[in-house]
């Protein structure tokens, strides 16, 4: 159909807009009442304008492409070659092994499965040239793409020490590179800066400074970098996060004549996950998955809803697997290659949030680089202030995590439920620096709950 129907409606400019929502509000003031700043310092409007729409950002997704994964832990290697084979059964499209140790037998564990044309990432406890030349051998004769993620920077930041020392560490990645062409070995895990409270600006630049670091020592990277991504519950800046990223990625890398995109895996975030209520969680993992795959992330994992509280089980898996079966066949989301084109509010939020981000980046290299703004405590101390922000927010009542600090269920118990202990616990020892800890907001507030169950518990 070529006439165009609309011909006899004059448009509303933005400005029409405005006057009508300032007589709506009946002398309220426009900017008080209706304009929200995020923790990042992004005023939030009440609506967008094609008035006031700049060029479109140049940031291309392959939404039809992504690939539903399972993260399996390597403890018994016969029950996790079962599990991988239930898993790809059922749906999983790809699978996020978590190798312990050296002594896993990765060639019976990867010659047992069928894992023709589907991509296996590796999540490293160590840094092996060995094994990973290993991994490099079986992935040569298979049809497939094989992702050892090699982070030592990540390790340093979540345990206070490298592997071995930074000389020793650089050193083993740039063998790898130059011995191992059959795997993608690189990634960066910055899921740990959300987990730990980091806000969206600072997530992005510290994923960028961290990439950074690897591109300033590792001579060689002639495959993608993976960067492990977690997805908070804000749905639009998440999905403006994600691209966001990967456009400030695709800049920087280009600085050192790489130009192959990065491989985004992404995972909803642990932070607003509850003890209580816990069914809850369902509902902020579908959004944020829905977040993660609408932001152009080429692979997503999901967590299940009992993750907190409960070891590994297949009922928690299935139901979190079928989150995103749900997603991809039912509700459509891979039928469409770039889904936030031309959305105003997401483009506003993608360029805000990459303006920012990139600003913050140049002051961390301007300060000597990531690195030694971690050594002098830089990235923990700005981590841990954004943290207590939220923390606040969240003690107020600000923050909602409904469940717990909303609308709580007071007959909900939960102490003799727990296999697994869902708190930060402390670990005294010697580092090289301050760890950056993953922390819960609701953890207090649960700890407390526990408490004062056993109390009543021992009363009756």
């Amino acid at each position: 159909m070529s006439e165009n129907l609309f011909n006899e409606f004059e448009p509303v400019s933005s400005k029409q807009w405005k006057q009508q929502i300032q007589y709506e509000l009946k002398g309220a003031d426009y900017n008080e009442t209706l304009i929200w700043e995020s923790p990042e310092g992004i005023k939030v409007k009440p609506f967008y304008h094609i008035d006031e729409f700049e060029k479109p950002l140049q940031v291309t997704t392959h939404t039809s492409q992504f690939k539903i994964c399972q993260n399996i832990f390597v403890h018994d290697l016969d029950k996790s070659i079962a599990r991988a084979k239930e898993t790809l059964n059922r749906g999983a499209e790809s699978i996020r092994f978590t190798i312990p140790n050296e002594q896993v037998d990765v060639e019976k564990l990867i010659n047992s499965l069928p894992l023709q044309s589907i991509p296996v990432y590796f999540y490293l406890n160590f840094l092996s040239i060995d094994f990973v030349k290993k991994l490099d051998s079986i992935a040569k004769d298979k049809n497939t793409t094989f992702f050892a993620q090699l982070d030592p920077i990540g390790q340093l930041t979540k345990d206070g020490n490298w592997f071995s020392n930074l000389e020793k560490d650089f050193e083993a990645l740039n063998t790898i590179a130059i011995a191992c062409t059959n795997i993608h070995f690189l990634s960066v895990d910055s899921s740990l800066y959300q987990n730990a409270g980091a806000n969206i600006v600072q997530q992005i630049a510290y994923a960028l400074g961290h990439a950074n670091e690897y591109f300033n020592r590792v001579a060689t990277i002639s495959k993608p970098i993976v960067l492990q991504v977690a997805v908070g519950t804000n749905y639009f800046f998440e999905i403006a996060k994600l691209r966001a990223m990967r456009l400030l990625f695709n800049l920087i890398a280009k600085e050192y004549d790489h130009n192959l995109e990065c491989h985004i895996i992404a995972a909803p975030t642990k932070r607003n996950k509850t003890l209580y209520d816990y069914n809850v969680n369902m509902l902020r993992t579908t959004t944020e998955c829905m977040s993660a795959i609408l932001g152009g992330a080429d692979t997503v994992f999901n967590l299940a809803y009992d993750v907190l509280y409960h070891k590994d089980n297949e009922f928690g898996d299935r139901i979190s697997r079928n989150q995103l079966l749900v997603l991809k066949h039912e509700s459509y989301f891979d039928k469409v290659n770039n889904p936030a084109d031309g959305a105003y509010y997401i483009e506003e939020l993608t360029h805000q949030l990459a303006e920012k981000a990139l600003a913050l980046f140049k002051d961390i290299e301007a300060a000597g680089g990531f690195l030694t703004q971690l050594k002098e405590g830089i990235i923990q101390r700005k981590i841990q202030e954004s943290a207590a922000k939220e923390q606040e927010l969240f003690d107020n009542g600000k923050e909602v995590l409904l469940g717990t600090n909303k609308y709580p269920n007071k007959d909900d118990r939960m102490s003799h439920d727990l296999e697994l202990y869902p708190f930060v616990k402390s670990n005294p020892r010697k580092t090289l620096i301050t760890p950056i800890i993953e922390k819960r907001l609701a953890e207090k507030a649960e700890q407390q709950r526990l408490e004062d169950e056993k109390s009543n518990t021992g009363a009756e």
